[in-house]
């Protein structure tokens, strides 16, 4: 014999709330801005080897195109599904400072100035706009 729950956790009251306070907050012009430009940042940090000239630092360019499409999906889900992504707005601050700091980690001594500059600046960008995501949904809270 099995048993199921009366109802599933997805339709418990308080979590529909939450959610509903959630989407309600991703609907601001702010919280739509910040999304945006998170979507951007992700979206010239998977271009920036090409832009930039990465020539010869194939490993960092693979890099700069995997975080870069990472940070532009979770824009895309903070814009379409805030209620269900806000909890992976932390993960957007981490790959803006991993982002900061892959030239050195990944090249070392063959980082040129303009791939520093690159991914400090880029990277910079995601921090910021992630804390500004995690500050939008921590505001909702209270």
């Amino acid at each position: 014999m099995t048993t199921h729950p009366a109802g599933s956790i997805e339709q418990h009251p308080d979590i529909i709330e939450m959610r509903a306070r959630y989407e309600a907050a991703a609907e601001t012009p702010v919280a739509q801005g910040v999304n945006g430009l998170i979507a951007l940042a992700g979206l010239y940090l998977a271009a920036s080897s090409w832009i930039v000239g990465f020539s010869g630092l194939t490993n960092l360019t693979v890099n700069n195109l995997i975080m870069g499409i990472a940070v532009t999906l979770l824009a895309v889900g903070f814009a379409s599904a805030y209620g269900r992504t806000h909890g992976l707005t932390w993960v957007t601050p981490v790959i803006g400072t991993w982002t900061i700091i892959a030239p050195w980690v990944i090249r070392g001594d063959m980082s040129t100035t303009s791939t520093i500059w690159n991914n400090v600046v880029t990277g910079a960008i995601a921090l910021v706009l992630g804390a500004a995501a995690m500050g939008l949904a921590a505001m909702r809270r209270s």
